[in-house]
């Protein structure tokens, strides 16, 4: 059975030596439902908007079984929200997620599937890991992206439903991975309703003549 087996927003602000100076990263379970709108779960904040959050990245989500992966191979525990994730899941295959499937959660939340994370600097210095940007991006097991298609709330224990997934097959995995033009192409001619951010990457990187690539 898939479902969410934790649900994740800031517990803390911390500084960070980044350009910001403070970072949101610090996300931990919380009991309970808590309710998801257009720009993510109450009472969550990202302090980066720039390169974090917005309707396109509104919700992040995290398997178990690919925490589970980095737990083994760091040698140490991956709890929920480490990674800075909302949802943390089980039994869903969220690397290999096509971007605009949608997801049903509980009765009523609505998601569908975006981007992949991409690694940055702020998520190294949470991990104490070396080269981890690069580690974590050569596992190939970065967590989706989500925007809100239908408020509503969300507990751990909730069942996570599949109810759509695109003819293109693109998934959040090759997408990380780098696109070649007719998988790029793909996702383009699959129809209106894709997120405004998925368009515009793979849009960007096909005029530009390149496949997305890390």
């Amino acid at each position: 059975m898939s479902l969410v087996t934790a649900v994740c927003r800031v517990d803390r602000l911390h500084r960070d030596s980044g350009t910001i100076g403070i970072t949101a990263i610090d996300k931990r379970p919380v009991d309970g439902p808590v309710r998801v709108r257009p720009l993510g779960l109450h009472a969550d904040v990202q302090a980066d908007r720039k390169h974090h959050g917005g309707e396109d990245q509104a919700v992040y989500a995290y398997a178990d079984e690919d925490a589970a992966y980095f737990a083994e191979s760091l040698g140490r525990d991956v709890p929920p929200g480490l990674f800075g994730e909302n949802l943390r899941t089980s039994g869903v295959d969220v690397t290999g997620a096509v971007t605009g499937e949608r997801w049903r959660i509980g009765a009523t939340l609505e998601l569908e599937v975006t981007i992949p994370r991409t690694p940055c600097g702020t998520f190294a210095r949470r991990m104490k890991v070396d080269r981890w940007v690069k580690r974590f991006a050569e596992e190939g097991r970065p967590g989706a992206y989500f925007r809100v298609l239908r408020s509503g709330p969300v507990a751990a224990g909730d069942p996570v439903v599949v109810t759509h997934r695109p003819d293109h097959g693109v998934t959040i995995g090759q997408i990380f991975a780098g696109l070649s033009p007719e998988q790029a192409r793909a996702v383009l001619d699959s129809g209106t309703g894709l997120a405004p951010k998925v368009v515009r990457d793979v849009s960007r990187f096909l005029a530009r003549g390149r496949v997305l690539d890390r």
